[in-house]
């Protein structure tokens, strides 16, 4: 990768001549929320080895009848475990630049270089976090204003055709508590975090606005869709976290989940790092580094297993 010179990179005029503004003006960057919404790997970190075995509890079926006679043996029944492989990997980029682009610059290049790294970190693990969300079994996808398609496979059963609404969100509290029984993340509530297209379907349907007219009158004001049929909505503008999809791009994408939906295996937390100086002091870099992978916990659609539903597309 070439380097940040001063020669040809800086632009030419005030920036060389010094009549400039004391501030640089930055770029601004997606929002990134999933990272904050996994859970770590206790026990796992440096000196342990490239992966972390998660070790998973199946339920013991209800049988029929627990009834017993009095001569008869009491029935026995399967205790089963599985486990789940999470293996790490290496993660980073670097901004190389020289010592001339700092010693003649009105600015110094570092600071900015270091704060646009910490941006591009943050929205790479987000990334890597709602990939790990998707992987969910579990595939809703709306069909239309009243209508859906639900697969447990892995794999969306049909081409979105309508956009989330209340009804959408109802469907899909009953299927997460009574179907596929995914117990709650915090208190009795899910949480759903959608691209805005997702939630401006939401905000646009007239039960939205009837029920949040008495409940909470600020909601339309703030922005916000608030909380729905025990599911609390958050807001993501991430491109590459979460897509607009379905048939003329009609679906804002989104995962609600539950309690243990995703693992964090670190090993190393990603971390500034400052390249050793070369060519005697005239070519620096800074770079971000870290060891670790998403992956998520139960990656199936049993019931009392799935925790995530992946709000999806073909």
């Amino acid at each position: 990768m070439p380097q940040f010179t001063w020669t040809f990179d800086a632009p030419t005029g005030t920036y060389k001549n010094h009549t400039l503004a004391q501030k640089l003006y930055e770029a601004a960057v997606e929002n990134s929320v999933f990272v904050d919404h996994v859970r770590t790997v206790d026990g796992y970190g440096r000196n342990k080895g490239e992966s972390v075995t998660l070790t998973r509890v199946q339920n013991i079926t209800e049988p029929v009848s627990a009834d017993l006679e009095e001569t008869t043996r009491i029935p026995e029944d399967e205790f089963n475990l599985s486990t789940k492989v999470i293996t790490v990997k290496e993660i980073g980029r670097a901004v190389p630049f020289t010592s001339l682009s700092q010693d003649l610059s009105h600015f110094d290049t570092e600071n900015p270089i270091q704060r646009k790294l910490r941006d591009q970190m943050r929205l790479v693990l987000d990334t890597k976090a709602a990939v790990a969300f998707k992987k969910a079994s579990v595939k809703y996808v709306p069909t239309g204003a009243a209508t859906n398609n639900i697969t447990t496979n892995g794999t969306p059963g049909a081409a979105a055709t309508a956009n989330m609404n209340v009804f959408h969100v109802e469907e899909i509290r009953d299927y997460m508590f009574d179907t596929i029984q995914v117990p709650p993340l915090e208190g009795d509530d899910y949480l759903g975090i959608f691209r805005t297209l997702g939630l401006r379907g939401i905000k646009r349907d007239a039960k939205w606005e009837e029920w949040h007219k008495y409940q909470d009158a600020q909601a339309k004001y703030n922005g916000e869709v608030g909380r729905i049929e025990g599911i609390r909505f958050i807001e993501t503008n991430h491109a590459r976290a979460l897509g607009k999809i379905g048939t003329s791009s009609v679906l804002g994408e989104g995962v609600i989940f539950g309690e243990d939906g995703i693992a964090l295996a670190e090993a190393m937390t990603p971390e500034l790092r400052a390249a050793i100086p070369g060519d005697f002091g005239r070519s620096k870099a800074v770079a971000w580094y870290g060891i670790l992978e998403f992956d998520i916990i139960w990656d199936t659609g049993n019931p009392g297993e799935a925790r995530i539903v992946h709000v999806s597309s073909t």
